[in-house]
């Protein structure tokens, strides 16, 4: 697969640790450019400082609150004033809280979980569109997560209601974009090995965590999205682990 995003420019949120950072690393080695984004500088410095950027692949570091709209805005300036375009975005971004539930979780949390999880990609994506309808073609896919197919105990009210909403704003796109060469695409993944995990009220073990997806492995998937001739969509992808362990779920 290597060279065939070769000139192709993507922009990768959450860029500076778990399926941000493996996508990141991924779309670089398959040849694109790619604009990295996350709040902290340091851990996108890091991204950069490994490979395949290290070894010349072409990226940028932006320190960037997507949830911020003037941000976004500023943000989506700079990228198409360096790069000229942007052919896939990739909201990968994600948070959550704990304690999370709708009788101990507070507003605010709830307020900060849908900024970030859903109201980010929003911002996005119709912060490059009007350059993906110039160029008549552009990919955007969302890490959604199997807690925007069902509800369910663990994953936390807002954290749930974020990813039903991201899951709403893909099929949106395809409904209303496709006309212009516009695609996007949901990733659903099980339980992941990412940072993420740690704010979980009993973070899973070190053995839990091997049993589960590592972010390499949704990155994948979405390198398949990404990398589809224009004329095809993957609209809704589910990965999970082979073996679930219900226990680390909770």
């Amino acid at each position: 697969m290597a060279g065939i995003l070769d000139g192709k420019v993507a922009l990768v949120t959450g860029a500076g640790s778990g399926i941000g950072r493996a996508t990141a690393v991924r779309l670089a080695q398959a040849g694109a450019t790619v604009a990295l984004v996350g709040r902290e500088a340091g851990k996108l410095e890091e991204t950069m400082r490994g490979e395949p950027f290290a070894s010349g692949a072409a990226g940028s570091v932006y320190a960037a609150d997507i949830s911020d709209p003037a941000q976004v805005t500023e943000l989506a300036r700079t990228v198409i004033a360096q790069y000229g375009r942007l052919d896939i975005l990739v909201n990968a971004a994600g948070m959550n809280v704990a304690p999370r539930s709708i009788a101990d979780g507070t507003v605010e949390d709830w307020q900060r979980v849908l900024a970030t999880n859903v109201t980010g990609a929003y911002l996005l994506t119709k912060a490059f569109l009007s350059t993906m309808r110039t160029q008549g073609h552009g990919t955007v896919i969302n890490v959604v997560s199997d807690s925007g197919l069902r509800g369910n105990n663990f994953a936390g009210v807002a954290y749930i209601a974020s990813k039903f909403g991201l899951r709403g704003l893909t099929e949106a796109i395809n409904a209303e974009e496709r006309q212009h060469g516009i695609r996007a695409t949901s990733i659903y993944p099980g339980e992941v090995n990412t940072p993420i995990l740690d704010r979980r009220p009993v973070p899973p073990s070190a053995e839990a965590r091997e049993k589960m997806l590592q972010p390499e492995d949704v990155a994948e998937c979405i390198a398949l999205a990404a990398t589809l001739p224009p004329r095809a969509v993957i609209e809704d992808l589910t990965v999970r682990p082979v073996v679930q362990d219900w226990v680390s779920r909770r």
